[in-house]
């Protein structure tokens, strides 16, 4: 085999790294891909972390023990969060993005891959360290960042469901109080999705009432399971009193009257700092 240069090694070793977050690789497995000692495989580290952090792309870190090696988690700092959400607030604010309703229009903001892709890491960097096992999200529009987030912290996407598919086959079904609407809903999740004290983070869209997210949380008790934690893009300023806690949400939404018009006021939360 052609040796490989050290630019080569370190130009695949982060696309490896980054393509697969949060997932750890050891030194042999490097010097069995490139041909190169340990020895050498741990400058090459070293100088990546270098440029990692230097950049502000993330963190490139070294674990120890029997299974340690290196991984990549997609770590995003507070300012660097703030300036994004923050350019997303302005972006929402205002008379433009309310529908009929008092509704607000953000299909286009979850549709697009590189801010929900952002999001998702910035959420996935409050959870790095709690370690979950899976992220569980309500069909559907909270499906795009949660799948982001998951992705960030390298575990699966479970999506619970208004009805039991029969291609999933056997279901648990709970019924919950729409936080919203008040009316009595239906969700539900394969039997096989989740096992037994396994531990998941909930990520969802927009949050008012509490009231999916209490569902969410009553479903994963119902198998077993504990809840690590709750994040959503956009929560409702009222009412102030959810029926869930220790939510962190992205941004927060106010609803305002201004000349018989709705006008939207979304702001950055204040765990993200001023």
């Amino acid at each position: 085999m052609e040796k490989i240069r050290r630019n080569e090694r370190m130009s695949a070793m982060l696309k490896l790294l980054t393509d697969h977050p949060n997932r750890i690789y050891t030194l042999s497995h490097f010097c069995e891909l490139f041909g190169a000692a340990k020895s050498t495989m741990s400058e090459d580290i070293d100088l990546l972390c270098g440029v990692v952090k230097a950049f502000g792309l993330g963190q490139l870190e070294t674990v120890t023990g029997a299974s340690g090696g290196v991984r990549y988690r997609a770590v995003v700092s507070r300012e660097q969060a703030r300036e994004t959400i923050g350019g997303l607030c302005r972006e929402l604010s205002g008379k433009g993005r309310v529908l009929p309703g008092g509704f607000l229009y953000t299909s286009d903001i979850l549709a697009d891959p590189q801010l929900v892709g952002r999001m998702g890491e910035i959420i996935a960097t409050e959870y790095f360290d709690a370690e979950p096992d899976f992220v569980l999200t309500m069909e559907t529009k909270g499906i795009p960042v949660a799948l982001t987030t998951a992705h960030a912290l390298g575990v699966p996407l479970v999506i619970a469901r208004h009805a039991s598919k029969v291609y999933e086959g056997s279901a648990v079904n709970i019924n919950y109080v729409s936080g919203s609407s008040g009316s009595i809903q239906t969700m539900s999740l394969s039997r096989r999705a989740v096992r037994e004290g396994q531990r998941c983070l909930i990520v969802d869209d927009f949050l008012k009432g509490g009231g999916t997210a209490k569902g969410m949380v009553d479903l994963m008790g119902e198998f077993g399971v504990t809840v690590l934690g709750m994040a959503f893009v956009m929560e409702t300023a009222a009412p102030e009193k959810k029926r869930v806690t220790g939510q962190r949400s992205l941004m927060v939404m106010d609803m305002l009257e201004v000349d018989d018009e709705q006008i939207a006021s979304v702001r950055p939360a204040k765990w993200l700092g001023a």
